[in-house]
């Protein structure tokens, strides 16, 4: 069975796109992809959602010039939430991503949630977690958490893939800072990446 009231509010939720943990937007093909390989199964006990991940497609993702790259299995989005829904018994009150990151890469800029906290347990593989004190390295068993306003960025220098389980609060109206190329990202009242100087409370409104 398809979650849903059928393929007309699919193909709506499709349309719109997702958003997840790391603050990558998340295309309609993904989507796609997920309703044709039936990712969205329920339980034959109607009162339990449940899905098995080895039948989550993997979405990749790379940069324009190839810096940043990564893949993930959006457990949560395959259990049928709507992550754009101001209704909190619409949307999953947390994230879950199995992230794979290639030997070299890393899948996302140095960045700091806004309001989102973010903890990761690492399955396989090692790397280095860089953050506001450095950098510290981890490896298949190690667990760390950053809280809003922690700026962080995990790298694979290992020469295998490195398997991370992101779980990430899903707070409405979350922001995120990029510290290196000094930008933000905003949610309200549209999705838009900024840079500014800093301006006067009053600038432009008399």
């Amino acid at each position: 069975m398809v979650f849903g009231t059928g393929t007309d509010r699919r193909a709506k939720e499709i349309t719109e796109g997702r958003t997840f943990s790391h603050c990558v937007w998340l295309s309609p093909s993904r989507l796609c992809r997920y309703v044709a390989a039936g990712s969205f199964v329920a339980s034959p006990n109607k009162s339990m959602r449940k899905i098995n991940t080895k039948n989550i497609a993997e979405d990749s993702w790379s940069s324009p010039k190839g810096k940043f790259a990564g893949a993930g299995k959006q457990v949560s989005e395959a259990l049928g939430p709507k992550p754009l829904s101001m209704d909190l018994n619409e949307r999953h009150p947390f994230d879950v991503e199995i992230c794979r990151i290639p030997p070299g890469k890393t899948p996302y800029p140095y960045h700091s949630h806004s309001a989102k906290w973010e903890f990761c347990h690492v399955i396989s593989g090692k790397g280095t977690v860089r953050h506001k004190d450095g950098a510290t390295e981890i490896e298949a068993g190690d667990a760390f958490i950053f809280k809003p306003g922690e700026p962080h960025q995990i790298t694979n220098d290992g020469s295998d893939d490195l398997i991370v389980y992101v779980v990430a609060d899903n707070p409405i109206g979350e922001s995120c800072y990029y510290p290196d190329s000094k930008k933000w990202i905003v949610r309200s009242p549209e999705r838009r990446l900024i840079r500014s100087e800093a301006l006067d409370y009053f600038d432009g409104e008399e």
